[in-house]
């Protein structure tokens, strides 16, 4: 007998495959690609697929899609403010449309969507914990391309999409603080060594050292680092 459950063999297939992402993909936004392509492997009819997530102030952006048709379709949503992403989003709900050429909730979108070739979508929100990131939607180029089956189907791919954004995100800001941590460390030293510098030539001490850098800063307009790196490669200069 046919298994006619959304949860099939190939479901758990694509789940463990993007359970390994984490420790198989150098950046985050290939993880994210990988996504969109795993969500159109996974939900027949789905012919092309993309990524929203929601940044700092709301505004949302394509993370990733499978190619330059979702992109236009997304990014028509965004300028024009409406769409089935979007609600998606919003809502934290699933947003299915049948048939763009009939569609009357999102007009503007829906008629640039029919003229893409893009008749069905299925947008399902990204929620972890007790925010939403975003949208994971599907499209297809038939109308009435999704039913129920692969609602339930994207409901559970999203679930899991969405501790994997989670994740990347995370680990992409522990990055970043990493690399910002290690560049106020080297400023930190730079402007030691300045100080140190300008302590052994000029005979004041320390304060008297870092008010002689900070003017120097106003005066050129330039950040206090950047005075005293070059101060640093100066005395350096001067002393081969």
């Amino acid at each position: 007998m046919t298994d006619s459950s959304p949860l099939s063999e190939e479901m758990l297939g694509v789940f463990a495959r993007m359970a390994g992402l984490l420790l198989t993909e150098e950046t985050v936004a290939t993880a994210l690609r990988l996504v969109t392509s795993l969500a159109v492997e996974a939900i027949p009819a789905a012919t092309g697929s993309g990524l929203t997530l929601v940044g700092p102030g709301g505004h949302p952006a394509t993370s990733a899609a499978t190619d330059d048709v979702v992109e236009q379709s997304d990014a028509l949503q965004y300028d024009l403010d409406e769409g089935p992403c979007l609600a998606a989003a919003a809502s934290r709900a699933l947003v299915r449309v049948d048939d763009t050429g009939a569609e009357q909730r999102w007009p503007g979108w829906a008629s640039a969507a029919t003229r893409l070739g893009l008749r069905s979508s299925l947008s399902a929100p990204l929620v972890a914990g007790d925010r939403c990131l975003g949208a994971l939607k599907v499209y297809g180029r038939e109308p009435h391309a999704f039913d129920a089956r692969t609602e339930s189907m994207l409901v559970l791919f999203s679930a899991q999409a969405a501790i994997l954004v989670a994740n990347v995100q995370a680990y992409d800001s522990a990055q970043r603080l990493s690399g910002q941590l290690r560049e106020a460390l080297r400023s930190r030293d730079l402007i030691g060594q300045a100080k140190g510098i300008l302590i052994a030539t000029r005979r004041v001490d320390e304060d008297t050292a870092f008010a002689m850098l900070a003017a120097t800063s106003q005066r050129e307009n330039r950040k206090v680092h950047d005075v005293a790196r070059g101060l640093v490669e100066s005395y350096s200069r001067r002393r081969r």
